[in-house]
């Protein structure tokens, strides 16, 4: 390195992000001050969004194992579960929040893009795509440009790549304004034995990148994405990556094609932070070094500084690791897909005091020599204890009494009918959906019967073939997160599992996107560290042990403060035949209708009273761990048993809103007797948890009702399926027609 070059200063690191005591902790590492290259290295490897620094001592409460736990949180790019007959799963769920604040179509095409590549350099064929999504006010015009911008995203780069994007959520709340949340979930699939690591060792293995070129976007992306949004956030604009789902299905098909060969070392997709973090964290898991030339590195631009080769997150690239003497094979893999195959270094041994170092030569100059161990999460990176404290609107939620708010009468049923079916967090998601290919590849695809998760079979080229479904959700209702962290995560979970179960499959295990505000301050980090606790005590009560998934932190403004605290969770389940699968659309008129679960005199955080009767400050929903593994426990033995003609769980807008969306999917009407012993809104209105609407056929009558009482599950006869009316007691409410023009066409509306 050049002794000459000016070592910068505590302000430089200051600006990269770092924290004085950092900065000491560098210099302590390398036995000297960093010059400008290592201190960038640092700064994006010791971000919030590479190291996990504020989070990771909280996340390794969570639980990680299970019987079918192929690759645990935080081993590999993406989690593994073996599914049988041979098979596994991997899967993962990612946010890229702060980009697409700034530049909506990039920053959530760029999203899917990556998750996916998470998969397929796990040797898995990505099958299914979701997403999570969480927008500001939707009268804003703001709001509906980053929607149009995010969809549109989402739809081009997905249905380009070729893989179908078969369900999801859209959440809108004014916190969201300044923050959006965009989170990418993937699924693939590969056969047991046959996947590939993230690791690097080997002395004198070759070193490639493969891919895209390497240009200046994305600089210091990771370090952006561990900050507050502010005014100046639009000059990060080059933090943002562009993305090319073109050229990344030709890299899926050549890196699936490497990984088949056997000579692949590791492989790992490179990311936030570019070829700094993948050649630091593959040399960390492989205890072995690198030595690599930059000038080797394929560009798209002249005269790229070494920090700018470094942490570019230029998209669609990957770094490969393979068996010395086995190079031609690889480079005329890549040459057959057209795409950059470029020896860049090799696999160096560990030294005598450290793991493995990293050297980084440009111009036959060494511009930086760092220790691999300490760059990376779970090694040398710092981890933080950070202060944390109740919030004050905590107490004040808590104070909330129904009784001082009015129930409905009948002649107002109608009126909140119609405000919910049309309100945006609850009608229909034609709007986005139909910008979706959910039925791309011929090999994999979604039934796209209507369900509560989606079912995707399990089949495609060289796979053994078998009979399985996978089963896959995102859910999270960040309100009841926000009204009470712990008990929003659990809930959270529970309604993943309850979604799945309803779709009838069998909840297997959890990737979580964890969306919260700033985490020095001590109420938001209260929030992350209350729904961490609920989420553990909910995945080991449902054995859904958690894969991996992301922490984005700093989701948080001065105008409006941190978003609600938003863990989403993506869940897998498994559906072992095709004759388990249960829709949610009413079948044939005259079946009974029941509510499987208890009722609850409860309006606490619903829709109904959020945005209907204008109250924010309420506590989360009623939830009891036991009733909720009952109710699923018992509609998982009567789908199994062949009696349910549907199953819909009771969620966004009670159990109005529930049965209209059975009807409407099955064009039926209802008719249904409310249960006086619970006050009209609670009843109809209220999204107590638990609960299950089925309908099922005159004939199963006495097997439905003997098995629930036999097995202390409480439930309620409400009524029949009818011709097109929605009808409570002997009041009509809505038409079949009228229904389906709010709920289909609301958002439509609106966006145009």
């Amino acid at each position: 390195m050049d002794a000459t070059e000016s070592l910068p200063s505590l302000e430089t690191a200051r600006k990269l992000g770092l924290l004085p005591e950092e900065f000491d902790r560098i210099a302590e590492i390398l036995g000297r001050r960093p010059n400008f290259t290592e201190l960038s290295i640092f700064s994006v490897m010791w971000s919030e969004h590479c190291s996990y620094k504020n989070s990771i001592v909280w996340l390794k409460t969570l639980p990680r194992d299970s019987d079918r736990m192929l690759a645990k949180a935080g081993e590999e790019n993406a989690g593994l579960v073996d599914i049988g007959d041979g098979l596994a799963c991997s899967f993962k769920i990612e946010s890229h929040n702060h980009p697409s604040a700034l530049e909506p179509y990039q920053g959530a095409a760029t999203g899917v893009g990556g998750i996916n590549r998470d998969i397929f350099t796990m040797g898995a064929r990505p099958i299914a795509q979701l997403n999570s999504l969480r927008f500001g006010d939707l009268s804003l015009a703001k709001t509906k440009r980053l929607l149009r911008g995010v969809v549109k995203g989402i739809g081009d780069y997905g249905n380009a790549f070729g893989i179908p994007t078969v369900g999801g959520e859209l959440f809108f709340d004014e916190c969201y304004n300044t923050n959006p949340l965009v989170n990418a979930f993937s699924a693939g699939i590969v056969e047991v034995g046959k996947s590939a690591k993230a690791t690097s060792y080997g002395v004198g293995n070759p070193v490639f990148i493969v891919g895209s070129a390497t240009g200046k976007d994305g600089i210091h992306g990771a370090t952006f994405a561990s900050e507050d949004i502010s005014a100046a956030s639009t000059d990060k604009l080059p933090a943002v990556q562009v993305g090319d789902p073109f050229m990344e299905k030709l890299l899926l098909e050549a890196t699936l094609e490497i990984i088949e060969t056997g000579y692949v070392i590791g492989i790992q997709d490179m990311g936030a932070a570019g070829i700094i973090c993948s050649t630091s964290e593959m040399s960390a898991k492989g205890e072995h070094g690198m030595i690599i030339d930059l000038d080797k590195v394929p560009t798209r631009q002249p005269n790229m500084a070494p920090f700018e080769i470094l942490l570019s997150e230029s998209q669609e690239r990957m770094l490969v690791v393979i068996e010395k003497g086995k190079e031609h094979i690889i480079q005329g893999i890549f040459d057959k897909w057209d795409l950059n195959c470029a020896q860049i270094g090799e696999v160096t041994p560990k030294g005598e005091n450290d793991l493995g170092r990293l050297h980084f030569y440009r111009y036959g100059e060494l511009v930086a020599d760092v220790p691999a161990y300490d760059l990376v999460l779970g090694g040398g990176a710092p981890q933080y204890h950070r202060e944390y404290k109740e919030p004050a609107y905590i107490k004040e939620f808590a104070k909330f009494k129904i009784a001082d708010v009015d129930d409905i009468e009948t002649d107002e049923i109608k009126k909140v009918a119609v405000h919910l079916l049309s309100h945006p967090n609850i009608c229909s998601r034609k709007w986005v959906y139909e910008q979706y290919d959910s039925t791309v590849g011929t090999a994999n695809r979604s039934t796209n019967a209507p369900s509560d998760a989606a079912v995707v079979r399990v089949k495609g080229p060289g796979l053994p073939a078998t009979d399985k479904s996978i089963v896959i959700t995102v859910d999270c209702n960040s309100r009841y997160v926000n009204a009470n962290p712990r008990q929003g995560a659990m809930i959270a979970v529970a309604e993943a599992c309850r979604n799945i179960v309803c779709s009838g499959g069998e909840p297997l295990a959890v990737t979580n996107n964890l969306n919260f505000g700033n985490p020095y301050v001590p109420e938001v980090y209260w929030q992350f560290v209350e729904a961490v606790q609920g989420m553990g005590e909910a995945c080991l009560r449902f054995s859904t042990p958690v894969t991996g998934g992301n922490v984005s932190f700093y989701n948080q403004s001065s105008d409006d403060g941190p978003v609600f605290p938003t863990p989403t969770i993506g869940m897998l389940g498994l559906m072992e035949k095709p004759d388990h699968r249960m829709t949610l659309n009413f079948k044939n008129e005259g079946d009974l209708i029941y509510l499987v679960g208890p009722s609850e005199d409860d309006i606490s955080s619903s829709e109904y009273l959020y945005s209907y009767q204008g109250i924010k400050a309420s506590p989360a929903p009623s939830f009891d761990f036991e009733t909720e593994w009952r109710t699923q426990e018992g509609i998982k033995t009567m789908i199994r048993h062949g009696w349910l003609q549907s199953a819909h769980d009771v969620s966004d807008g009670g159990l109005f809103v529930t049965l209209a969306e059975s009807a409407m999917a099955g064009n039926t009407g209802f008719q249904i007797h409310p249960d006086t012993r619970h006050r009209t809104d609670a009843f109809l209105f209220g999204e107590s948890q638990s609960r299950v609407v089925i309908s099922i056929s005159p004939e199963q009558q006495q097997h439905v009702e003997g098995y629930l009482n036999d097995s202390v599950i409480p439930f309620l006869l409400l009524g029949t399926v009818t011709a097109d009316n929605f009808v409570i007691d002997e009041t009509p409410i809505l038409t079949l027609a009228d229904a389906k023009g709010l709920y289909d066409n609301a958002l439509s509306v609106i966006m145009k």
